[in-house]
């Protein structure tokens, strides 16, 4: 047998060998070692040594591009249009000269998206006249139904409150933080709150009342401070610095909380007794008008 039969068989079997241990693939035409270590890298060439550029040359670079300012996000629409609420509503409280006009000016207020799903403009009821003025959160239901703050459950709990304490609606005089009811009863956001700040405001000072009442958060929020929680400041007499004079203010709970919190009940009419002390030592007349 010749050495190149002889390789051919030899060749053969390792095939036949390969193919049993179940190579299917050829990848190369040589074999390659692969335990091999890799060959040492080729160094490159060294640069040639520039000259150092003299100051002249130096001076004759072009200077670096400034680098520009980071542009400011623009604001979301929605921010925009909140911003433009409030002033707006700036402008319109302050041209209203009494009551009507400023019912008139928030019926042409388009600035809340919540009018759009709200029945009507829910203004105020009670005595216009009163030495006392009772601020709430925002219309329900009912009150968004028939047009008048506080005339559902919660408005027949505070009715019980007031008259526990010789004062009905004709003794007082009774509106919203909102003006118009949230979709689901839910709460005022701080927006809609900041956007109805003047035209609440302005109510004030048209009222001009000797005694605030602010029945629930909203209503002590908007006037003294967001962050304040009523659970801790009910009971905590403020003075409110309006146009004429502080008027002395009083937060507690809303009577829809405390129909969901009865056992809150307790501390609603230490507060309601003493709204009736301070009104005694302001010498109110509840019958005012």
């Amino acid at each position: 047998m010749t050495d190149t039969t002889s390789q051919f068989h030899a060749d053969l079997a390792a095939l036949a060998f390969l193919v049993d241990a179940g190579l299917d693939v050829v990848i190369g035409a040589e074999p390659t070692d692969r335990l091999k270590p890799p060959p040492e890298p080729v160094a490159a060439p060294a640069e040639p040594a520039r000259a150092k550029p003299t100051a002249t040359a130096s001076a004759a670079r072009e200077p670096l591009p400034k680098s520009r300012p980071v542009a400011a996000r623009p604001e979301s629409p929605e921010v925009i249009s909140e911003r433009q609420a409030a002033i707006t509503a700036q402008q319109l409280a302050a041209q209203c000269a009494d009551l009507d006009a400023l019912r008139a000016a928030l019926d042409g207020f388009q600035g809340l998206a919540i009018r759009e799903t709200a029945t009507q403009l829910v203004f105020a009821d009670g005595n216009p006249q009163a030495d006392i003025m009772l601020i709430g959160e925002a219309p329900g239901r009912d009150e968004d139904r028939l047009g008048r703050p506080f005339v559902g459950e919660s408005g027949k709990l505070l009715d019980r409150m007031l008259g526990a304490i010789g004062l009905d609606r004709q003794s007082v005089y009774i509106t919203n933080t909102v003006l118009w009811r949230p979709p689901g009863n839910r709460k005022p956001t701080p927006a809609e709150v900041t956007a109805m700040l003047p035209f609440l405001v302005r109510h004030i000072e048209l009222v001009a009342p000797k005694a605030l009442l602010l029945v629930g958060g909203s209503a002590l929020s908007a006037l003294f401070d967001f962050d304040a929680r009523i659970t801790r400041e009910r009971g905590r007499w403020r003075d409110y610095p309006a146009a004429n004079g502080p008027i002395p203010a009083l937060p507690m709970f809303h009577p829809a909380y405390l129909l969901r919190q009865p056992q809150l009940k307790r501390q609603a009419w230490q507060d309601l007794l003493s709204f009736r002390e301070k009104l005694d030592a302001l010498g109110v007349n509840p019958d005012r008008g």
